[in-house]
């Protein structure tokens, strides 16, 4: 399995800021005959058809039955994604936490109608109403996939997995005697800001902090701080999944954070034996939303997709391709990923997890005095170019 991530460029993302949520048109009171044609972004894996591998496959099914044929432009980036949909011309968009407010508060995608949606009810019900497409009690989206992101680890450096992000923060020799410098690598995006802040609420609770991606503007300077030290140990900021898993192979990379994607490839390849974990700090994570554009060209194929993203079929065929958690939890019952590949994937860590969210100046824990998204923008920009 090969999954090319692009990286985009961050700039159109400094202009984004949130407000209050722009006026729309009432959302659809009923399914019609579809259009012929949804158009999705998503995320590179997240619609497979059986191109790659003929097990997976949750896309052929639905335009037989629908009549509707899928196109989908991949995106390496929330931020890519965001830039994707202002343009116009997609229907839907299976964003990230750190993306779906941006485009709420824009105006850019609309409420669901979600009674419309046969099988919402199945949904975990700590997504069902989550906070990052929930507003003012309206859903403006349909939960997808989840999952955190974890410290993965060679498990030839480290015969017992780690038990703190320091490894790849903090200048140190490894278990294996050697330095950890030039051997660990760190997420190119723009939210991995929130994983340094993470890191300091447990190890510098002087600094206060409380939400990772609430900061004040001392917790703020901290966290860029600490990046900035990262910046001399880091061998590269990694935006490719399959790359990654390259580097662990061959490159001599031992310590990153990662997702369940790569570490079940590399357990799958058996070159190199590599472990899992959320340390004691916690974890950051995604929680991924199906999202409809306001000016959606095919609605009504859009919501004939919403219901079918919902099925087993797609709920746990992404799961297993992609190493994610479904959103419906029956889900893990099916063959393709049974209980055990859920379990493999996280399942048990949603407590464990902040998830991905936009960080705003008019934030709860800080009284309204935090650093918005676009100063993390430039700040993460300044740190990885080696400014």
């Amino acid at each position: 399995m090969s999954l090319k991530w692009k990286l985009a460029g961050t700039s159109v993302a400094a202009a984004l800021v949130l407000g209050a949520v722009a006026a729309q048109a009432e959302p659809l009171q009923s399914i019609g005959e579809g259009e012929g044609e949804v158009a999705i972004v998503a995320w590179p894996g997240y619609i497979e058809r059986g191109e790659s591998d003929k097990n997976y496959d949750w896309v052929t099914g639905f335009e037989k039955e629908t009549g509707c044929k899928v196109t989908v432009k991949t995106a390496g980036s929330s931020d890519e994604m965001v830039s994707l949909m202002n343009g116009g011309g997609f229907d839907l968009v299976t964003a990230s936490g750190d993306a779906s407010l941006r485009l709420v508060k824009g105006g850019t995608v609309q409420e669901i109608n979600t009674s419309l949606i046969a099988d919402y009810a199945k949904v975990d019900p700590r997504l069902q109403n989550a906070p990052w497409h929930t507003v003012d009690g309206k859903h403006y989206g349909v939960p997808w996939q989840w999952g955190p992101n974890v410290l993965l680890y060679n498990a030839n450096v480290f015969e017992n997995a780690p038990q703190s992000w320091s490894v790849v923060f903090e200048e140190q020799k490894l278990p294996d005697g050697k330095p950890n410098k030039g051997r660990v690598q760190a997420y190119y995006g723009t939210i991995y800001l929130a994983d340094a802040a993470l890191y300091l609420m447990m190890n510098k609770p002087e600094l206060g902090i409380k939400d990772p991606y609430e900061l004040n503007q001392a917790q703020f300077d901290a966290a860029v701080e600490l990046l900035r030290g990262q910046r001399q140990l880091v061998n590269k900021y990694w935006s490719d999944a399959a790359a990654q898993v390259d580097d662990f192979t061959n490159e001599g990379i031992v310590a990153s954070t990662s997702w369940a994607y790569q570490v079940n490839t590399l357990r799958a390849a058996g070159k190199v034996p590599v472990g899992s974990v959320v340390p004691k700090e916690g974890a950051t994570g995604w929680a991924d939303t199906t999202m409809m554009a306001t000016s959606a060209p095919h609605p009504n194929c859009a919501y004939k997709w919403l219901n079918h993203s919902l099925s087993d079929n797609a709920q746990a065929g992404t799961g297993s391709w992609f190493g994610s958690v479904p959103a419906v939890p029956a889900s893990c019952a099916d063959p393709i990923l049974t209980e055990g590949g859920c379990v493999a994937n996280g399942s048990q860590l949603f407590a464990r997890i902040h998830f991905w969210k936009t960080p705003v100046k008019d934030c709860a824990s800080q009284n309204g005095e935090c650093v918005p998204y676009k100063d993390w923008v430039a700040a993460v920009q300044s740190v990885q170019s080696g400014q």
